[in-house]
């Protein structure tokens, strides 16, 4: 069976190494990095080069704000040099069906994001975590917005449709 690139989405980046086992460093994109880099998984690895390789996870730890992964066949640092700067990514069967109303960042990045006056804001350029509700960060016009994920602000997402009707709240865009 073929996969094109499109059946992947990306769940994190390798940024380096980390001790003398082949521990990595991962920036986790993804909303599930427990189920995502548990022991058997498989990844796929793209590297700088644009060559792929298939990773079977056989260890996962947080440390700081990172996932430290270790990967079969990967038992040394200078293995896990090879995988640097890699971005790791998951088949798309792999992604579980969300409820209703909850979508997957990669879902939500780069859709179009309108006022309820129909004013063109720009893109969803990436998402922030940084507490009790995500921020989108939306990039238009040469500025970038910040915007809270909350039902106040986000009206409507039409992701078939790549677009997303918001509220804007006094103070969050400046004149």
């Amino acid at each position: 069976m073929t996969v094109s690139a499109t059946n992947y989405y990306g769940v994190g980046k390798i940024v380096n190494t980390h001790g003398t086992a082949g521990e990595v460093r991962v920036i986790a994109t993804t909303d599930f990095p427990e189920k995502r880099f548990a022991e058997g998984s498989e990844l796929r690895a793209v590297k700088a080069t644009g060559d792929t390789e298939m990773l079977e996870v056989r260890g996962h730890r947080k440390h700081k704000h990172f996932d430290l992964l270790l990967f079969q066949g990967y038992e040394t640092r200078e293995d896990a040099e090879r995988l640097k700067n890699a971005a790791l990514e998951v088949h798309a069967s792999m992604r579980a069906d969300l409820p209703e109303d909850e979508f997957y960042y990669s879902e939500i990045i780069g859709v179009d994001v309108y006022t309820e006056d129909g004013e063109h804001l720009g893109k969803v350029k990436e998402i922030l975590s940084p507490g009790a509700n995500d921020v989108w960060v939306v990039e238009g016009n040469g500025k970038e917005i910040l915007l809270p994920y909350t039902e106040e602000v986000v009206r409507v997402i039409d992701v078939e449709n790549r677009r997303v009707t918001v509220h804007l709240l006094e103070g969050l865009v400046d004149e």
